[in-house]
């Protein structure tokens, strides 16, 4: 059985990307696979709902009046656009802090116009641009509302990591000392996890009732109808989960990972997907993702049509014309 993900030049294969593919029931059950279902791997931003349920649940949601929009931000692998911008620093505002206290460091924002715009204004990419950076916001809000060190927040001792070492552990059912760790691009720990358990989370994610505890539960449920009511918070213009979130209108939930992951949560099965690219190739993933909606019979002609350029992505040269296109060459296996 292949695994793979072509890459056409015209006619002719010039590359190909190896996927592994891991698809479970909120009880744990792999149903569907491809390639290695429990490949260890760092689900990077993919675990971003779970990083938030310390938000929540310590009451630091409540004690700075979070929007609905704001807790949607704080799952995000954001553009850089002004509306995420404008969240983080309100955010910052109401507890107090500025801009200075993110340690997420900086890069190009993702959205275009907006790196233009600050390009056009003479002015340099700062913290607030960093996709991150609504993470690293709550996770200072946090600290701020449960009394601990603003400058420590990112260090894997911090009672703020602890606590989301301590909810992925949990909802993904891994052992913390199973939990391998390291650093992820923004600085904060990054967890590594066999792909199913991933899954699992996502699959939580989509039907949270009577699967992740009681106080889970009524956490994801509130961190999933966030990302799903305000998808554009979540990733931004262009992008892949508001796009799909969007389109699958209350019934997908969706985060990519850095390095080429992908978990999905289909809402009315209670099912979670976890896709990776074995080379990081971000290029393949969407594709993956697409084809395995289709495989678990989730096609709707409408849908896919619009969202064609996941379906099947052009390869373009550098004058913008299509001269390739990027296809799924698997066939989920059933567990």
């Amino acid at each position: 059985m292949t695994n793979r993900i072509l890459v056409y030049r015209g006619e002719y294969v010039e590359s190909t990307h190896n996927v592994h593919i891991a698809i479970v029931n909120k009880e744990g059950e792999l149903l569907y696979f491809c390639g290695d279902p429990h490949r260890l791997t760092f689900p990077r931003s993919a675990m971003k709902p779970f990083q938030a349920v310390p938000l929540v649940e310590t009451g630091t949601k409540e004690a700075f009046n979070y929007s609905v929009q704001d807790l949607a931000l704080s799952c995000a692998s954001h553009a850089g656009e002004d509306f995420h911008r404008e969240h983080v620093l309100a955010v910052l505002k109401r507890i107090g802090l500025n801009e200075e206290a993110l340690q997420c460091g900086t890069h190009t924002p993702w959205n275009i116009k907006s790196y233009k715009k600050l390009l056009q204004a003479g002015k340099d990419i700062t913290s607030v641009y960093h996709n991150c950076s609504g993470k690293h916001s709550s996770m200072l809000a946090t600290a701020v509302h449960m009394k601990e060190d603003i400058h420590t927040y990112r260090e894997v001792n911090h009672p703020a990591q602890q606590r989301i070492l301590a909810a992925i552990a949990d909802i993904c059912e891994v052992p913390k000392e199973s939990i391998g760790l390291s650093v992820d691009g923004c600085g904060v720990p990054v967890h590594q996890l066999p792909l199913d358990k991933a899954a699992l989370g996502y699959a939580k994610l989509a039907q949270p009732e009577q699967t992740a505890g009681k106080n889970h539960a009524k956490t994801l449920v509130e961190i999933r109808k966030a990302m799903m009511e305000y998808p554009e918070m979540v990733a931004g213009t262009n992008r892949f989960d508001t796009d799909i979130m969007k389109a699958y209108d209350k019934k997908v939930v969706a985060k990519v990972g850095a390095e080429a992951v992908q978990c999905l949560g289909l809402i009315e099965k209670g099912i979670g997907i976890a896709i990776k690219v074995e080379d990081g190739s971000t290029r393949a993933v969407h594709v993956a993702s697409m084809e395995v909606l289709n495989q678990l019979g989730m096609k709707d002609d409408q849908i896919f049509d619009d969202l064609s350029k996941y379906v099947q992505a052009p390869v373009y040269n550098a004058r913008r014309e299509a001269i390739g296109v990027i296809k799924a060459d698997f066939i989920l296996q059933k567990a």
